[in-house]
């Protein structure tokens, strides 16, 4: 996982419920934005989440809400295209904001909040 870029967790829990903080991407390796335009950085944004879940014992599938910031707005169907390989039903509740710039250079970043199922406890999809 790459290391935050500035004073902040990456991850908290509490009560079972689990903050990622927005991730940009940042190749775990060497710490510096992948390269190769909104495609690679969305995979790797994705990625990133994915293995800071794993290192909660979790998985996409305990992922209740995602927010997607995005500097162009042009992006969004390359964005949601590769977000709807990646994640599978239920979907998470989303939303996606346009802002004007984002750390690095970024293009994408993605938080996420998810919550630990224990079993006992339904989960309800509103369509």
């Amino acid at each position: 996982m790459p290391n935050p870029v500035g004073p902040y967790s990456p991850v908290r829990e509490t009560g079972g419920w689990v903050f990622l903080s927005g991730q940009i991407a940042l190749d775990p390796e060497t710490g510096q934005l992948v390269h190769g335009g909104i495609t690679e950085e969305t995979r790797r944004v994705l990625e990133n989440i994915r293995n800071l879940l794993e290192s909660c014992g979790l998985g996409w599938q305990s992922c209740v809400k995602t927010t997607i910031y995005l500097v162009e707005m042009k992006d969004f169907s390359v964005v949601n295209e590769i977000y709807g390989q990646v994640l599978s039903r239920p979907y998470p509740a989303r939303s996606t904001v346009g802002v004007k710039e984002l750390p690095k250079g970024a293009r994408i970043e993605v938080e996420v909040i998810a919550k630990r199922i224990d079993g006992k406890e339904s989960e309800k999809m509103v369509l």
